[in-house]
């Protein structure tokens, strides 16, 4: 998975089970990782550089340097790896998404979330699919068939909001930072599980039932997935709340919440599911119980070494996209004219503008003229940013793009598909440079940097005293005299569904779920040789 161009004479190694080339590239991806580091914390206030960027452009300054060196024959050192990205890389930047995500506030914007993250990702499905068909062939590109087309659809319709997740912060814009992020896990488990329907899926004999049935594929994927994820979540809360493996070592609490953390993403993969969403809820679920049933040691320990190994994995995927865009041989495979390649990655990017917007408003107006609120409602500034941060794409879009078109029967259609590979890395490589270096001075020009904590109060005060309503059998007076008269469950339901599920959940939760998995409030039984190591 990692190769490296020897660019130095072989090396006498004392032992010749390890290999130069390893050697140097491992060489090669530390320092890389560590300069990216540094520049990172020296660059923290910058306005315009986030580490995303940092860690492309030193992608890229090593493969121009390789290149250079090489005569222009090889900028390969690190090789960016589907197998490496999907079961490396990926795994622990989701699992700790899912584990360090506000769950209240995530679940409090959840219908909004799926909304964005998986009909809008249908819909920008439908028309990427149906643009490219239309304006690609007009363009003279003739050798792909519709599943490819279907597959450019779900290539480009899976988001990266990393870049804008480091720009956004949770107390300043709760509200737009768990709709963004929400959105981009979603997104990008919808759009995998689209692509892998439409991979099972034989378009020989198309009729009308192909759409009735990728739909059930897509369906199917999406619940199972889910539901994987909770039941091995339940898993690791029921083991460490009745064995509490703290008691003898910190080290198997961590390592039991590793392992099964990464065999629920295993599992999935090896079922055809999306580990993306089995791992992310697999990790929420961990979050909400199992964190709660390890030591004290434990819980410190977990909460760093998940942030710590999705930080390194993130930003090697950064480094090993800008390395891998200057492989000569992808561009030289494509044999096709720079005007050409400008006219596909342009019309691929302005597919990928029109089929957010073609979702991102729309969906915010409905939204604004159910919920009457104005403490929920979405502004149209905080829209465009939410509009803004789905343009960028990123490693989920490059893995993909190999996955689709990497293999190809005939020559022409060999063109054809490095010419769709090259057009991918140009729209991740724009979309991440340039949307992402504007992104900070566009979040703190339009959107106001501190929220109306009194407005959130008073709101958050509403919700409690109508949630007590569910119980109370008379009206309950306000400060100003103003009584509320009793809802029944199913108007509370159907005005306010979010706040009233959450209500219902939480009764369930503490009266049967704690009690065998444990979670918040559950003290774990530390005798007293364990505790004195602590």
């Amino acid at each position: 998975m990692l190769a490296m161009a020897l660019l130095l004479p072989p090396l006498h190694l004392s032992t010749p089970y390890l290999s130069t080339s390893t050697i140097v590239a491992l060489c090669v991806f530390f320092t890389l990782l560590g300069t990216c580091v540094i520049i990172g914390h020296l660059l923290e206030e910058n306005r315009w550089a986030n580490e995303s960027i940092i860690a492309l452009l030193l992608g890229l300054c090593s493969g121009t340097v390789v290149l250079f060196v090489t005569n222009f024959q090889s900028a390969k050192i690190l090789i960016f790896s589907e197998d490496l990205f999907f079961l490396y890389l990926l795994p622990p930047i989701i699992f700790n998404a899912g584990f360090q995500v506000k769950k209240k506030q995530f679940f409090k914007n959840f219908t909004i979330i799926l909304l964005f993250g998986v009909i809008g990702t249908v819909i920008s499905f439908c028309l990427i699919s149906v643009g490219a068909l239309l304006l690609i062939q007009w363009i003279g590109i003739a050798n792909l068939d519709i599943k490819d087309y279907l597959a450019i659809g779900a290539i480009l319709s899976a988001t990266d909001s990393v870049c804008t997740l480091q720009v956004l912060n949770q107390d300043e814009t709760p509200l737009l930072y768990s709709i963004v992020f929400g959105e981009g896990v979603v997104n990008d488990a919808t759009s995998i599980v689209l692509f892998n329907s439409v991979q099972s899926l034989d378009f020989s004999s198309t009729t009308s039932m192909t759409a009735l049935k990728l739909l059930g594929t897509f369906l199917f994927l999406f619940c199972s997935s889910t539901a994987l994820g909770i039941v091995v979540g339940l898993l690791s809360a029921y083991i460490m709340k009745t064995l509490y493996l703290g008691r003898h070592s910190t080290d198997r609490e961590l390592a039991l919440m590793m392992l099964l953390a990464y065999l629920s993403y295993m599992i999935a993969e090896l079922l055809n599911l999306s580990g993306i969403l089995t791992i992310f809820f697999c990790g929420i679920v961990m979050s909400h119980y199992t964190w709660h049933n390890v030591s004290l040691s434990s819980r410190t320990t977990t909460k760093h070494a998940f942030a710590t190994l999705s930080f390194i994995a993130e930003t090697f995927i950064f480094i090993c996209v800008g390395m891998d865009a200057l492989d000569i041989d992808k561009w030289k495979s494509s044999e096709a004219s720079t005007g050409i390649s400008f006219a596909v990655s342009s019309t691929l990017f302005a597919l990928v503008l029109i089929g957010r917007a073609a979702f991102v408003f729309p969906i915010a107006y409905i939204k604004n003229r159910i919920n009457t609120r104005e403490s929920t409602k979405i502004e149209f500034r905080s829209q465009f940013i939410i509009w803004w941060a789905g343009l960028m794409r990123g490693a989920v879009t490059i893995a993909l793009s190999y996955n689709q078109f990497a293999e190809a029967k005939s020559t022409s259609s060999t063109q054809d598909s490095a010419l769709m590979i090259t057009s991918s890395i140009i729209v991740v490589l724009f979309s991440t440079v340039v949307f992402g270096s504007i992104t900070k001075p566009l979040i703190e020009a339009v959107q106001p940097r501190h929220p109306k904590p009194t407005s959130f109060d008073s709101t958050d005060n509403v919700e409690d005293l109508r949630l007590l309503l569910l119980e109370n059998n008379g009206p309950i007076n306000q400060s100003n005299n103003q009584p509320f008269q009793r809802e029944s469950r199913i108007s509370m339901l159907i005005s306010h569904p979010s706040i009233t599920v959450h209500y219902f959940w939480r009764k369930f939760d503490v009266k049967f779920m704690r009690p065998v998995f444990g979670g918040r409030g559950f003290v774990p039984f530390v005798p007293v040789e364990a505790a004195e190591n602590f």
